[in-house]
Protein backbone atom coordinates (compact mmCIF):
# COMPACT_ATOMS: atom_id res chain seq x y z
CA UNK A 1 0.00 0.00 0.00
CA UNK A 2 2.61 2.74 1.10
CA UNK A 3 4.42 1.60 -2.50
CA UNK A 4 1.01 2.58 -4.52
CA UNK A 5 1.44 5.84 -2.05
CA UNK A 6 4.77 6.57 -3.19
CA UNK A 7 3.45 6.22 -6.95
CA UNK A 8 0.70 8.66 -6.61
CA UNK A 9 1.32 12.97 -7.62
CA UNK A 10 1.02 15.04 -4.30
CA UNK A 11 -2.35 16.58 -4.23
CA UNK A 12 -3.75 19.04 -2.28
CA UNK A 13 -7.09 17.16 -1.36
CA UNK A 14 -6.70 14.05 0.52
CA UNK A 15 -5.05 10.58 -0.04
CA UNK A 16 -6.28 8.13 2.83
CA UNK A 17 -4.90 4.71 3.22
CA UNK A 18 -7.27 1.82 3.77
CA UNK A 19 -10.23 3.73 4.40
CA UNK A 20 -13.53 1.73 5.07
CA UNK A 21 -16.42 2.54 2.72
CA UNK A 22 -18.61 0.38 4.22
CA UNK A 23 -19.97 2.87 6.50
CA UNK A 24 -20.50 4.95 3.44
CA UNK A 25 -22.56 3.00 1.22
CA UNK A 26 -25.96 2.37 1.68
CA UNK A 27 -25.83 -1.36 1.92
CA UNK A 28 -23.50 -0.76 4.77
CA UNK A 29 -20.76 -3.63 3.78
CA UNK A 30 -17.57 -4.13 1.46
CA UNK A 31 -14.44 -4.13 1.94
CA UNK A 32 -11.71 -0.60 2.20
CA UNK A 33 -10.32 1.72 -0.81
CA UNK A 34 -6.64 0.33 -1.27
CA UNK A 35 -6.34 4.47 -1.54
CA UNK A 36 -9.28 7.06 -0.99
CA UNK A 37 -9.13 10.18 -2.32
CA UNK A 38 -10.43 13.50 -2.07
CA UNK A 39 -9.93 16.12 -4.61
CA UNK A 40 -9.38 19.72 -3.08
CA UNK A 41 -11.62 20.74 -6.35
CA UNK A 42 -11.85 20.37 -10.15
CA UNK A 43 -7.69 21.24 -10.95
CA UNK A 44 -6.88 19.08 -8.46
CA UNK A 45 -8.95 15.85 -9.93
CA UNK A 46 -7.67 17.07 -13.06
CA UNK A 47 -4.14 17.15 -12.14
CA UNK A 48 -4.30 14.06 -10.13
CA UNK A 49 -5.90 11.64 -13.30
CA UNK A 50 -3.44 13.56 -15.62
CA UNK A 51 -0.24 12.63 -13.57
CA UNK A 52 -1.11 8.97 -12.07
CA UNK A 53 0.77 5.97 -13.84
CA UNK A 54 -1.86 4.58 -15.95
CA UNK A 55 -1.67 1.15 -14.86
CA UNK A 56 -3.02 1.60 -11.27
CA UNK A 57 -6.84 1.34 -11.35
CA UNK A 58 -8.81 4.89 -10.53
CA UNK A 59 -13.03 4.49 -9.72
CA UNK A 60 -15.00 7.08 -8.72
CA UNK A 61 -17.32 6.60 -5.52
CA UNK A 62 -20.39 8.55 -5.40
CA UNK A 63 -22.99 8.44 -3.04
CA UNK A 64 -22.72 4.62 -2.55
CA UNK A 65 -26.44 4.35 -3.19
CA UNK A 66 -26.50 2.20 -6.13
CA UNK A 67 -23.39 0.14 -5.74
CA UNK A 68 -22.36 -2.94 -3.82
CA UNK A 69 -18.81 -3.22 -3.10
CA UNK A 70 -17.24 -6.75 -2.63
CA UNK A 71 -15.75 -7.65 0.76
CA UNK A 72 -12.51 -7.47 -0.87
CA UNK A 73 -12.32 -3.83 -1.29
CA UNK A 74 -11.35 -2.04 -3.75
CA UNK A 75 -7.92 -2.32 -5.14
CA UNK A 76 -5.69 0.99 -6.51
CA UNK A 77 -6.91 4.32 -6.13
CA UNK A 78 -11.18 5.48 -5.02
CA UNK A 79 -11.99 8.96 -5.63
CA UNK A 80 -14.42 10.29 -3.91
CA UNK A 81 -15.89 13.78 -5.54
CA UNK A 82 -15.96 16.40 -2.18
CA UNK A 83 -18.37 19.15 -1.17
CA UNK A 84 -16.50 21.54 -4.16
CA UNK A 85 -18.37 19.36 -6.76
CA UNK A 86 -21.76 19.87 -4.97
CA UNK A 87 -22.45 23.18 -5.94
CA UNK A 88 -26.20 24.06 -7.55
CA UNK A 89 -27.00 26.93 -9.64
CA UNK A 90 -30.30 28.25 -11.81
CA UNK A 91 -29.93 30.61 -14.46
CA UNK A 92 -33.48 31.23 -16.36
CA UNK A 93 -34.47 27.45 -17.04
CA UNK A 94 -31.48 25.74 -17.17
CA UNK A 95 -29.64 24.16 -13.79
CA UNK A 96 -26.18 23.43 -13.29
CA UNK A 97 -25.57 21.10 -11.10
CA UNK A 98 -22.42 19.59 -9.69
CA UNK A 99 -21.68 15.68 -10.03
CA UNK A 100 -21.72 15.36 -6.27
CA UNK A 101 -24.87 17.24 -5.59
CA UNK A 102 -27.60 14.67 -3.74
CA UNK A 103 -30.68 14.03 -7.08
CA UNK A 104 -33.38 15.09 -4.42
CA UNK A 105 -31.02 18.57 -3.65
CA UNK A 106 -31.20 19.59 -7.22
CA UNK A 107 -35.06 18.47 -7.18
CA UNK A 108 -35.62 21.11 -4.56
CA UNK A 109 -33.41 23.59 -5.81
CA UNK A 110 -35.02 23.53 -9.25
CA UNK A 111 -38.29 23.69 -8.04
CA UNK A 112 -37.17 26.96 -5.35
CA UNK A 113 -36.02 28.47 -9.23
CA UNK A 114 -39.59 27.13 -10.81
CA UNK A 115 -38.26 24.94 -12.87
CA UNK A 116 -40.30 21.94 -14.14
CA UNK A 117 -39.42 18.84 -15.55
CA UNK A 118 -36.53 17.54 -12.65
CA UNK A 119 -39.10 16.27 -9.78
CA UNK A 120 -38.28 13.15 -10.46
CA UNK A 121 -35.06 13.22 -8.94
CA UNK A 122 -36.74 13.62 -5.60
CA UNK A 123 -37.25 9.73 -5.90
CA UNK A 124 -33.55 9.14 -7.19
CA UNK A 125 -31.46 7.90 -4.27
CA UNK A 126 -27.93 9.08 -5.33
CA UNK A 127 -26.00 12.07 -6.84
CA UNK A 128 -26.05 13.72 -10.09
CA UNK A 129 -22.60 11.71 -11.10
CA UNK A 130 -24.32 8.22 -10.50
CA UNK A 131 -27.43 9.44 -12.39
CA UNK A 132 -25.31 10.66 -15.47
CA UNK A 133 -23.36 7.28 -15.33
CA UNK A 134 -26.64 5.37 -15.59
CA UNK A 135 -29.14 7.35 -17.30
CA UNK A 136 -30.68 7.06 -13.38
CA UNK A 137 -34.68 8.03 -13.01
CA UNK A 138 -37.92 7.14 -11.71
CA UNK A 139 -41.85 7.04 -12.61
CA UNK A 140 -40.96 7.30 -15.98
CA UNK A 141 -38.80 9.78 -16.30
CA UNK A 142 -35.45 9.56 -17.12
CA UNK A 143 -32.05 11.82 -16.66
CA UNK A 144 -31.76 12.17 -20.43
CA UNK A 145 -34.95 13.70 -20.58
CA UNK A 146 -33.78 16.64 -18.98
CA UNK A 147 -29.98 16.74 -19.49
CA UNK A 148 -28.63 19.56 -21.51
CA UNK A 149 -25.03 18.60 -21.77
CA UNK A 150 -22.59 16.75 -19.08
CA UNK A 151 -18.86 17.46 -18.00
CA UNK A 152 -16.65 15.23 -17.04
CA UNK A 153 -12.83 14.18 -17.06
CA UNK A 154 -11.03 11.19 -19.05
CA UNK A 155 -7.76 9.40 -17.86
CA UNK A 156 -5.89 12.42 -18.60
CA UNK A 157 -7.71 14.97 -16.94
CA UNK A 158 -8.67 16.67 -19.59
CA UNK A 159 -12.38 18.81 -19.36
CA UNK A 160 -15.13 17.18 -22.44
CA UNK A 161 -18.31 18.27 -22.92
CA UNK A 162 -20.98 16.17 -24.22
CA UNK A 163 -23.90 17.12 -25.47
CA UNK A 164 -27.15 14.73 -23.81
CA UNK A 165 -27.40 13.09 -27.65
CA UNK A 166 -23.77 12.38 -27.55
CA UNK A 167 -23.55 10.14 -24.49
CA UNK A 168 -25.56 6.48 -26.11
CA UNK A 169 -28.40 6.64 -23.39
CA UNK A 170 -30.75 4.18 -22.93
CA UNK A 171 -32.65 2.51 -20.28
CA UNK A 172 -30.19 2.52 -16.98
CA UNK A 173 -27.43 2.88 -19.74
CA UNK A 174 -25.04 5.17 -21.09
CA UNK A 175 -22.22 4.43 -23.48
CA UNK A 176 -19.76 6.95 -21.57
CA UNK A 177 -16.42 5.80 -21.13
CA UNK A 178 -15.66 4.18 -18.10
CA UNK A 179 -12.73 5.93 -17.29
CA UNK A 180 -14.92 9.11 -17.61
CA UNK A 181 -15.38 10.79 -13.89
CA UNK A 182 -18.42 13.36 -14.24
CA UNK A 183 -17.95 16.69 -12.39
CA UNK A 184 -20.99 18.72 -13.34
CA UNK A 185 -24.15 18.74 -15.56
CA UNK A 186 -26.65 21.16 -17.45
CA UNK A 187 -30.35 20.30 -17.27
CA UNK A 188 -33.13 22.32 -18.53
CA UNK A 189 -37.17 22.09 -17.56
CA UNK A 190 -40.09 24.26 -17.91
CA UNK A 191 -41.40 27.37 -16.36
CA UNK A 192 -43.91 26.12 -13.55
CA UNK A 193 -44.96 27.67 -10.28
CA UNK A 194 -42.83 26.30 -7.51
CA UNK A 195 -45.81 25.42 -5.33
CA UNK A 196 -47.08 23.13 -7.94
CA UNK A 197 -43.71 21.63 -8.22
CA UNK A 198 -42.88 20.82 -5.04
CA UNK A 199 -46.75 19.32 -4.96
CA UNK A 200 -45.74 16.68 -7.25
CA UNK A 201 -42.33 16.31 -5.38
CA UNK A 202 -44.02 15.60 -2.56
CA UNK A 203 -46.50 12.84 -4.01
CA UNK A 204 -43.40 11.26 -5.67
CA UNK A 205 -41.91 11.16 -1.99
CA UNK A 206 -45.33 9.73 -0.76
CA UNK A 207 -45.36 7.35 -3.05
CA UNK A 208 -41.90 5.91 -2.35
CA UNK A 209 -42.56 5.47 0.86
CA UNK A 210 -45.79 3.48 0.51
CA UNK A 211 -44.36 0.98 -1.59
CA UNK A 212 -40.51 1.24 -1.18
CA UNK A 213 -38.37 -0.09 1.79
CA UNK A 214 -36.53 3.33 1.92
CA UNK A 215 -35.81 3.06 5.98
CA UNK A 216 -33.55 -0.01 5.28
CA UNK A 217 -30.25 -0.69 4.50
CA UNK A 218 -30.69 -0.93 0.61
CA UNK A 219 -29.50 0.00 -2.85
CA UNK A 220 -32.22 0.44 -4.31
CA UNK A 221 -34.22 -1.63 -7.62
CA UNK A 222 -31.64 -4.78 -7.72
CA UNK A 223 -32.40 -6.09 -11.16
CA UNK A 224 -32.83 -3.55 -14.54
CA UNK A 225 -37.01 -4.20 -15.66
CA UNK A 226 -36.41 -6.87 -18.76
CA UNK A 227 -37.35 -6.44 -22.20
CA UNK A 228 -41.62 -7.12 -22.18
CA UNK A 229 -40.83 -8.61 -25.12
CA UNK A 230 -38.77 -11.31 -23.19
CA UNK A 231 -40.53 -10.95 -19.96
CA UNK A 232 -44.03 -11.25 -21.28
CA UNK A 233 -44.16 -7.67 -19.94
CA UNK A 234 -43.34 -8.65 -16.39
CA UNK A 235 -41.07 -6.25 -14.28
CA UNK A 236 -38.18 -7.39 -12.29
CA UNK A 237 -40.03 -7.48 -9.08
CA UNK A 238 -43.06 -9.75 -10.91
CA UNK A 239 -40.91 -12.07 -11.77
CA UNK A 240 -38.88 -12.53 -8.32
CA UNK A 241 -41.81 -12.51 -6.63
CA UNK A 242 -43.44 -15.29 -9.01
CA UNK A 243 -40.46 -17.61 -8.48
CA UNK A 244 -40.93 -17.82 -4.31
CA UNK A 245 -37.96 -15.01 -3.54
CA UNK A 246 -40.28 -12.35 -1.82
CA UNK A 247 -39.15 -12.19 1.88
CA UNK A 248 -36.43 -14.69 1.90
CA UNK A 249 -33.17 -14.58 3.53
CA UNK A 250 -29.74 -16.09 2.27
CA UNK A 251 -27.18 -15.20 5.66
CA UNK A 252 -28.11 -11.71 6.51
CA UNK A 253 -29.42 -10.58 3.06
CA UNK A 254 -33.38 -10.72 2.73
CA UNK A 255 -35.14 -9.61 -1.10
CA UNK A 256 -37.42 -6.95 0.86
CA UNK A 257 -41.15 -8.15 1.69
CA UNK A 258 -41.84 -4.35 0.42
CA UNK A 259 -40.70 -4.42 -2.75
CA UNK A 260 -38.89 -7.28 -3.95
CA UNK A 261 -36.56 -6.36 -6.17
CA UNK A 262 -35.17 -4.26 -3.14
CA UNK A 263 -32.01 -5.96 -2.07
CA UNK A 264 -31.48 -5.66 2.08
CA UNK A 265 -28.82 -5.86 4.40
CA UNK A 266 -31.67 -7.13 7.36
CA UNK A 267 -28.91 -8.99 9.87
CA UNK A 268 -24.84 -8.00 9.54
CA UNK A 269 -24.75 -9.33 5.78
CA UNK A 270 -21.23 -9.43 3.80
CA UNK A 271 -21.57 -8.35 0.58
CA UNK A 272 -20.98 -12.08 -0.79
CA UNK A 273 -23.95 -12.68 1.36
CA UNK A 274 -25.59 -10.05 -0.87
CA UNK A 275 -24.47 -11.23 -4.17
CA UNK A 276 -24.65 -15.12 -3.82
CA UNK A 277 -28.73 -14.03 -2.87
CA UNK A 278 -28.71 -12.02 -6.24
CA UNK A 279 -27.46 -14.69 -8.35
CA UNK A 280 -29.33 -17.30 -6.62
CA UNK A 281 -32.19 -15.62 -7.63
CA UNK A 282 -30.82 -14.75 -11.36
CA UNK A 283 -30.70 -18.30 -11.85
CA UNK A 284 -34.19 -19.41 -10.61
CA UNK A 285 -35.60 -16.75 -12.40
CA UNK A 286 -33.74 -17.60 -15.35
CA UNK A 287 -34.54 -21.66 -14.73
CA UNK A 288 -38.28 -20.86 -14.20
CA UNK A 289 -39.07 -18.27 -16.90
CA UNK A 290 -36.20 -18.20 -19.24
CA UNK A 291 -35.71 -14.35 -18.45
CA UNK A 292 -31.89 -13.16 -17.70
CA UNK A 293 -32.20 -10.53 -15.11
CA UNK A 294 -29.38 -7.93 -15.15
CA UNK A 295 -27.99 -6.41 -12.40
CA UNK A 296 -28.95 -2.68 -12.00
CA UNK A 297 -26.50 -2.19 -8.63
CA UNK A 298 -22.92 -1.48 -9.81
CA UNK A 299 -21.05 -4.25 -8.23
CA UNK A 300 -16.88 -3.84 -7.33
CA UNK A 301 -14.04 -4.47 -5.90
CA UNK A 302 -12.54 -8.07 -5.11
CA UNK A 303 -13.96 -10.79 -3.29
CA UNK A 304 -12.42 -12.10 0.36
Amino acid sequence: MAQLLSRLPPVRGKLIEGAPLADITWLRVGGPAEVLFLPADEADLARFLAETPRDIPVQVLGAGSNTLVRDGGLPGVTVRLTPAFGQITADGLRLRAGAAALDKSVAKAAAKAGIAGLEFFVGVPGTIGGALRMNAGCYERETRDVLVEAVALDRRGRRLIAPHDELGYAYRHSDAPDEWIFVEAVFEGRADDPAAITQRMDAITARRESTQPIREKTSGSTFKNPDPAQSGGRSAWQLIDAAGWRGRRLGGAMFSPQHCNFLINEDAATAGDLETLGETVRAEVKAQFGVELEWEVRRVGETS
